[in-house]
């Protein structure tokens, strides 16, 4: 199994330029732009890595809040990392045995699976946290729903980023992905 995590993040670059503040919250709570972008900074390489099931270096850490860990240069960097993370995915092998991400060890095609999903609800995070619209890959929301939806079957399930929020069954398939991972489709910034 392989998945090209490609168009999911592109459709998260392009709305880089459409960012004008960092400040700014999102609906993951306790983030604000810069912290959500700093989080997407990171998630970039922790993931690539697990593709090549290498470890991160020891010295890494949790990014300070407020976007502090946004190095100069963001805009261009994580559309690079962006694309380097999907080419790791694109190696059969990324997506067999085990690997470890952020402390926690997963089969390859688990940590695949996440790293598409953190990129595809990221992405909504940004969007809607910066006014943008939000229009990801169908074929690859339909994955990500399937995913997220494997993970509510397991057992009873707090959603995959935070409480699940009950959304009907016949709202747009984002929403419904949206609302698996603990947010409310209709949320607006302040």
């Amino acid at each position: 199994m392989t998945i090209d995590l490609e168009p999911a993040g592109r459709v998260v670059a392009d709305l880089l330029p459409g960012v004008t503040r960092l400040d700014t919250p999102t609906p993951c709570e306790h983030f604000t732009v810069g912290d959500l972008l700093g989080h997407i900074d990171g998630l970039t390489i922790a993931f690539a890595l697990a593709a090549a099931k290498e470890l991160p270096p020891a010295a890494a850490q949790a990014p300070p809040p407020g976007g502090a860990s946004l190095p100069d240069g963001w805009q261009e960097r994580i559309p690079r990392q962006l694309e380097a993370l999907a080419q790791a995915w694109r190696d059969p092998q990324a997506w067999e045995g085990s690997t470890k991400v952020g402390g926690v060890e997963l089969t390859g095609e688990q940590a695949g699976m996440v790293a598409l999903a953190e990129v595809v609800v990221h992405g909504w995070d940004l969007a809607r946290a910066t006014g943008q619209p939000y229009t990801p890959e169908p074929g690859l929301l339909e994955t990500v729903h399937e995913h997220a939806l494997a993970i509510a079957a397991a057992g009873p399930v707090e959603g995959l980023f935070g409480p699940a929020v009950a959304v009907p069954e016949d709202a747009p398939l984002l929403d419904r992905v949206i609302g698996l991972t603990g947010r409310d489709p209709n949320w607006q910034p302040n």
